[in-house]
């Protein structure tokens, strides 16, 4: 296996663009490689363009009466359908719709397959992650599923064993609907509580269809207000005891930014310290217990577009490229100088956000009045026991 790690990017992908107003604006991902570029990252992994999704891939999650919709949209945007989720709110059809979605799924499924082959060690999509996608529909934001396009490609490969982690503070209910009676595939997400936020789905007794499969799905539905201790406690007591029992032939993961605490559309109350610690954790478990060290890291939402999203996908970058970016240095005053040519803003200054989380680990206890550990506690009892794990 090469010991270089692989960056899919596109500048194309920037077309991927819903609109003035939208909280998903194209700049986040312009920005992002920037910074990639502002500080060398580039040169460290292998830059590649992969071609778009055809529809023989598309075919493996989406049903051909939704992809031809969305070609149909995005030829001309007067003719979508909202029956299939397009032309709403969260989802306006846009001229090339159909073209820029299978581009970005195409590269999530190259990172999928440069891994399965042995030609990178680890392979970063910052531009996809785009989870909500159902198989005849689109919703929260995304056109086709790039996520479970890999996973689905993957086990086409003949993967008999894929983990998928969603750190996204929306639950990655598309990628667990795809899979939800596949036993091969086992589905982590954690997310703010359902009751709070979209789609409203991540409860803890989603665990998969009976059968082989149950025990496949685990979600964690976090309280409003978790930050760095809390969120990174969850993880800790979830992922790693889950990963070690599955063993998984490569392991997938969302890196969604909408978790910080300046993210406008969520309510927890993490910092990027604590969205590097996490980006850094799935590296190092994915060495510790999958085969070859195979990982597949996804971008997500975020919608701090300057302030968050660049830096965080940044630092995700370093760790896969196992080039990792010193969160103290201070950013080049090149990429500031970018960001306020294309928007205006005053660019951060740092890499960190000035934190230095901390976690108790579960095995060291619980606290049964306290919100958080409730959380964690109703996960374990629901899957864990489906697995044969401890709860």
């Amino acid at each position: 296996m090469s010991g270089r790690a692989r960056l899919m990017w596109d500048e194309a992908v920037t077309k991927y663009d819903f609109g003035a107003g939208h909280p998903m604006d194209p700049v986040r991902l312009a920005l992002t490689m920037g910074l990639v570029r502002a500080y060398g990252l580039d040169q460290a992994l292998d830059v590649v363009a992969a071609k778009p999704a055809g529809p023989s891939t598309l075919r493996l999650v989406h049903r051909e009466d939704y992809v031809e919709a969305v070609r149909a949209a995005s030829a001309d945007p007067g003719l979508a359908d909202q029956a299939y989720g397009l032309g709403t709110m969260d989802d306006p059809a846009f001229a090339g719709m159909h073209e820029v979605s299978a581009l970005i799924a195409g590269q999530s499924v190259g990172a999928a397959e440069a891994v399965w082959r042995g030609e990178a060690a680890h392979a970063v999509n910052f531009t996809g992650g785009l989870h909500h996608a159902m198989p005849g529909a689109a919703s929260g934001f995304c056109i086709y599923n790039d996520a479970s396009l890999a996973i689905a490609r993957l086990l086409e490969l003949g993967a008999e064993r894929v983990a998928y982690v969603d750190v996204d503070v929306h639950h990655g209910d598309g990628v667990q609907s795809a899979f939800w009676d596949d036993p091969r595939v086992l589905t982590i997400s954690l997310h703010e509580h359902p009751r709070m936020l979209f789609p409203g789905t991540g409860w803890p007794q989603e665990t998969g269809a009976a059968g082989d499969a149950e025990g496949s799905a685990v979600n964690v539905a976090l309280p409003a207000g978790t930050g760095d201790e809390g969120w990174l406690r969850a993880f800790h007591a979830v992922v790693p005891e889950l990963l070690a029992d599955f063993r998984p032939q490569v392991l997938v993961t969302q890196h969604g930014a909408d978790t910080h605490f300046e993210d406008p559309l969520a309510h927890l109350a993490v910092s990027l310290d604590a969205q590097r610690l996490v980006q850094e954790a799935c590296h190092t478990l994915a060495h510790e217990w999958v085969e070859g060290g195979r990982w597949v890291a996804l971008g997500g939402g975020g919608y701090a577009v300057v302030d968050v999203v660049p830096r965080s996908w940044t630092h995700l970058v370093g760790i896969a490229g196992h080039a990792p970016v010193d969160p103290e240095s201070v950013i080049p005053s090149s990429w500031r100088d970018e960001v306020y040519a294309r928007t205006r803003q005053l660019g951060p200054g740092r890499m960190t956000d000035g934190r230095t989380p901390t976690w108790s680990a579960w095995d060291e206890g619980y606290d049964p009045a306290d919100r958080l550990d409730q959380a964690v506690l109703a996960t374990r009892r629901a899957a864990f026991p489906l697995r044969g794990l401890l709860a």
